[in-house]
Order: structure tokens, then sequence, then C-alpha cells
């Protein structure tokens, strides 16, 4: 196979040379990098009809797919300068999934359809990258419809803020989006999920600003737990009731989580109310012995 000499031809020679080479012979090799956008969209078109002619999985399959994917690499960039506010990071991320789908309009681009490869490439690759940030950027995962719901509030937000010349009310969002005042603050509430600040993140101050010093989220957030510490007397406890024989723990049961009396709870053991009274005492002077060594 011959290659197509890229850096000294024209569009027009690359597409002549290309289409002779597609009428029954083999397609040149080309150095599918350096193909300029206008190049590609000619290529590829030539391209694409003799894929339609290979048998999937052989060499020659392989390679014009993937000078089909190569030469339309600047859809991706494309697409993605876009989503220019994005961190470098995030960019890189963004242009693999756009690789994703420049990969998936190649094998699902239909030459029937007489259209320009790149004005079906291109929504796939945004489609691709919009369902990226849809499904992988939450902090928390909410349900979709909430996801979707936060872009429209952003947008009604600063929609309603230039015409009001302030904030917009709950109410105000409701009636410019024709939802319930309950939708708006669910949407709301949902949208704190997109972005969580780590727990060392300065606390903010009076004015709203973050502090430069002094205690952080994790020093400031949550409270005390009422019931941490019932669960630790429970924790505790457990191997204690198992160390009571069956009687006592019985009596134990009755008294404390059927709420029983100790008249009634002789009745149901066939013992006198005083014998109950001083098997339980016993029994919760063992547990609370057990628990004060602990």
């Amino acid at each position: 196979m011959t290659a197509l000499q890229l850096t000294r031809s024209s569009p027009a020679d690359l597409a002549v040379s290309a289409c002779a080479a597609g009428v029954g012979g083999q397609l040149p090799r080309v150095e599918a990098g350096r193909i300029a956008p206008l190049d590609a969209r000619d290529l590829s078109m030539v391209f694409f009809d003799r894929l339609q002619t290979l048998e999937e999985g052989n060499a020659e399959y392989q390679y014009v797919r993937n000078a089909l994917i190569e030469m339309n690499l600047s859809l991706v960039d494309f697409v993605v300068r876009r989503f220019r506010n994005r961190g470098d990071g995030e960019r890189e991320d963004i242009t693999q999934v756009g690789m994703v789908g420049l990969i998936k309009s190649v094998d699902g681009f239909d030459l029937t359809r007489e259209v320009v490869f790149s004005s079906y490439a291109i929504p796939c690759i945004e489609g691709e990258i919009k369902r990226y940030f849809r499904d992988s950027t939450w902090a928390v995962h909410v349900p979709r419809r909430l996801q979707e719901l936060r872009i429209e509030l952003a947008k009604a937000k600063e929609r309603l803020s230039n015409k009001l010349d302030r904030d917009p009310t709950v109410r105000e969002l409701a009636d410019h989006l024709d939802l319930s005042a309950e939708e708006i603050e669910e949407g709301l509430v949902a949208a704190n999920a997109y972005i969580a600040n780590p727990l060392d993140t300065p606390a903010m101050g009076d004015d709203e600003s973050p502090r430069e010093s002094g205690p952080s989220h994790a020093d400031t957030a949550g409270e005390p737990d009422s019931a941490m510490e019932l669960f630790e007397n429970l924790h505790t406890l457990a191997p204690l009731l198992r160390e009571l024989d069956d009687r006592e723990r019985k009596i134990i049961a009755m008294r404390f989580w059927q709420d029983l009396t100790q008249a009634r709870i002789g009745e149901e053991l066939g013992i006198s109310q005083m014998h109950v009274s001083r098997l339980l005492a016993s029994a919760l002077t063992t547990l609370r012995t057990g628990l004060l060594t602990e």
C-alpha cells in the first residue's frame, strides 16, 4: 500500500487519490493524525464506503476503522472546547469520554443516511459527555429527574435574577417552571449534592466568606448523639446477659422489654412476687457490677 503525502497534497488531491484506490484497489495508508478537518470529512466518506464492504474483525477492517477514529479526533477537541470552564484534570476525563463517543459514532454511522459523518458524530460525542456529567460527577447519587431539575433550576434562577434584579423565591421558580413549591425545594436540596466540600475546608465567617484560619467543617459539623451512650451500654450489656441463667434472663425480658409488673411475672412463672423481686435484684446487681468493671 502506498502512503499519501499529506503535507504536499491539497484536499482535492487527497479525495481523488482515496476515491481512485477505493474503486477496487487498496486504500492508501494515511497519517491520520496529520489530516486537516476538511480533508478528514472527504476521506471519511471514502473510508466508510470501504468499511461496509469488509468483514468485521479482519486486519483491513481494523485498519480502516482505526484510521476513521484517528482522522476525526478533531471532532472530540471541538466538542471538549465547549466545556473549557472545567479544570485541567476533569478536561482529561472529558476528552476520554469524548473518545468513547467518537468510537461509538464510527461503529454506528450509516452511509444510507446521506449526511456527513461530523453531523452525526458531534451530537453523539456531546451526548456521551453529558451522560458522564449526569451519572459520574455528583458527589452524592440522586435520582435522574433531580439531576435534570438542577440544570433547569440553574437556568431559571439566572433568567429570573436578571429580570427581577434579585434572587427569585421558591414560589417564583415554581411558577416559572410550572412545578409545585415542594418539587422546587426538593430540587434545591438535591443540588447541594452536586459538589461536596472536604471536611478540612475552613468554616464560613460571619460575612459568608471562608476564614483563613480557625475551625474547619470537621470541627463544627454535627453534634453529640444522645443515643450513642445507650448503644455503647447495650453493646457492653449483651455478653453480661448471656452469663445469667435462663430464668433470670426471662425475668429481665418480661420486666424491661414487655413492661410487666413483678406480680404479673410471678403469675407467669408460678412463683411469688417477693421471689421475683429477689431474683430481679440479684440479676441487676450482677449486670451493674459487670458494666462498672468493663
